[in-house]
């Protein structure tokens, strides 16, 4: 079966016999996927006319409510995710809530929070500001929605959250959304959008999907569009520069490469609840979706006394995972999704092994529950130490988007907000400290190289929401390597999707275009 793509508002196939999809346990071929042949142009210009058109003649919350509708359509397939994701993934049960759950909590999220927004079509964005005696003569900023579509080009890791965490605010700004997913998981994503056309939620245009290559997306896009990437900062250096996008000034958002860290504080000892929760979590990154997560962490810093405990406390933990086939219920980790995937992963841990020592994992005699190493798409989840320091080799540049971290200890809290930095802008970094002068120390000298710093101390527990875990509510991106986008952060998220512009003119004019808007305040409500 080939996939088809929905595109200027019916559904078309691309030509030739596309490329397989493939399970990545037993290497069967399930669907294949062709973008040959189509008029990604003409797509665009349909989504610029009839989608925005029909989405931007509804208000903010009559958008939150289709948004809502959707919700239900998702929830109402969600046994039928699972199965694709199961069979075009390799995910477990805790991979698919992580994913799929994942979407629809998002959307819900939006869906609730948007209502916020009410009958207004736009927002004013502060106060009138005064620019002449007697005040006759005035400013008023506004935050417009934009004209164009927003083009999502996603990664393989998160086929439906991926989707929906961008999708959500784009279409509750008013502005239509074409995805391409990246080809291996392709499969998912287009069914989540056969779904919702099906249902006939969204106006005409206003969702559309290519899977397959993107060939000459870019060459088509204009001004007003935003394209938002999820992938290598190779390729977000190619959109970057891409001869439309610069002609254009086209808004470019980008979430790239992160060497994300775990910070154990100097207090922490074995035994203690930080050293436990820190030793958890650890384990917890490096197994959900097989460490392919852009939020995982790969780096774990921990005083010099008590890294080597701390690394074997992360290797005892481990060893209680089950790798192999999710189909046996007795499977916690399952495959990376496909077999340059894990030549990738594994061509990466040999440059860290190299200068690393192994303390778990591995891939020499490695053999999966219920699965053919030979066919399927294994890496056995791998715990390496380095005491280096800022002079490692690969350790701090290499991310090995796969189960793969390093324990390196560290000296004093100086050296370890040198080596948290040396990830040249991350994602994510947690510390896991109940000292109070360590953390005030630590998370200033970090901050601006980081997008989110997590804290979890012994009043904390088990409770935080997790340091891979993007929570709508938060933004959600990381400087530097890390691409230097944002996205999320509740309804600030919105501001991606709207020019912000200044009005001049006479207070009572000001007032009559000021109807119809509602306070951008609400965005941090």
């Amino acid at each position: 079966m080939k996939l088809a793509n929905y595109l200027s508002g019916k559904w078309q196939d691309g030509a030739g016999d596309g490329q397989w999809l493939l399970d990545p346990v037993t290497g069967e071929k399930l669907v294949s996927v062709s973008a040959d042949g189509l008029d990604l142009g003409a797509a665009l210009a349909f989504a610029r006319t009839q989608g925005s058109a029909g989405l931007q003649a509804l208000s903010y919350g009559q958008r939150a409510e289709l948004l809502g509708k959707l919700v239900d359509v998702l929830m109402a397939n969600r046994a039928a995710y699972a199965d694709i994701s199961l069979r075009n993934s390799g995910a477990t049960e805790g991979d698919v809530a992580f994913d799929v759950d994942g979407a629809i909590f998002t959307l819900k999220y939006f869906a609730k929070a948007g209502k916020a927004l009410g009958d207004g079509k736009f927002l004013v964005d502060g106060g009138r500001i005064p620019l002449a005696k007697d005040n006759l003569f005035a400013g008023q900023h506004l935050m417009v929605p934009l004209s164009g579509v927003a083009i999502f080009i996603n990664a393989f890791n998160f086929p439906a959250w991926g989707l929906w965490e961008k999708a959500a605010p784009a279409l509750l700004s008013g502005v239509p959304v074409l995805i391409k997913p990246a080809t291996p998981t392709a499969w998912l994503t287009q069914r989540m959008v056969a779904d919702v056309v099906a249902a006939g939620i969204l106006p005409e245009g206003a969702l559309s999907v290519v899977c397959g290559s993107a060939r000459d997306l870019l060459d088509h896009v204009e001004e007003g569009d935003v394209v938002s990437f999820t992938g290598s900062a190779d390729t977000a250096r190619t959109i970057r520069t891409h001869p439309a996008v610069v002609r254009g000034g086209v808004r470019i958002n980008v979430e790239a490469d992160s060497v994300n860290s775990a910070i154990l504080g100097t207090d922490a000892q074995p035994g203690s609840a930080e050293f436990d929760l820190l030793v958890k979590e650890v384990v917890r990154e490096m197994t959900v979706k097989t460490g392919q997560k852009c939020t995982a962490i790969r780096r774990v810093f921990a005083p010099a006394a008590v890294a080597r405990p701390l690394a074997e406390a992360i290797a005892a933990r481990l060893a209680k995972m089950t790798v192999g086939n999710p189909r046996n219920g007795e499977v916690r980790v399952g495959p990376v999704v496909s077999k340059s995937q894990q030549q990738a992963a594994l061509d990466g841990l040999a440059k860290l092994a190299s200068a690393s020592e192994i303390v778990f994992g591995g891939q020499e005699g490695f053999v999966p529950v219920d699965a053919d190493a030979a066919a399927a798409c294994f890496v056995k989840p791998t715990l390496l130490f380095c005491d280096k320091g800022l002079a490692a080799k690969y350790v701090h540049d290499v991310e090995v988007f796969g189960p793969v971290a390093t324990v390196l200890p560290y000296a004093d809290v100086d050296d370890v907000i040198a080596m948290a930095r040396r990830g040249k802008g991350s994602l994510v970094a947690s510390v896991f400290s109940g000292d109070a002068v360590f953390c005030q120390k630590l998370i200033p000298a970090i901050a601006d190289m980081h997008g989110r710093i997590m804290v979890v101390d012994a009043a904390v527990g088990g409770n935080h929401t997790g340091h891979g875990n993007v929570m709508p509510s938060c933004m959600h991106g990381g400087p530097g390597r890390a691409g230097g986008g944002e996205e999320l952060g509740g309804l600030r998220a919105l501001g991606l999707y709207h020019r912000r512009l200044a009005v001049q003119a006479a207070p009572g004019r000001l007032d009559a275009l000021s109807e119809g808007g509602v306070s951008a305040a609400a965005l941090n409500a």
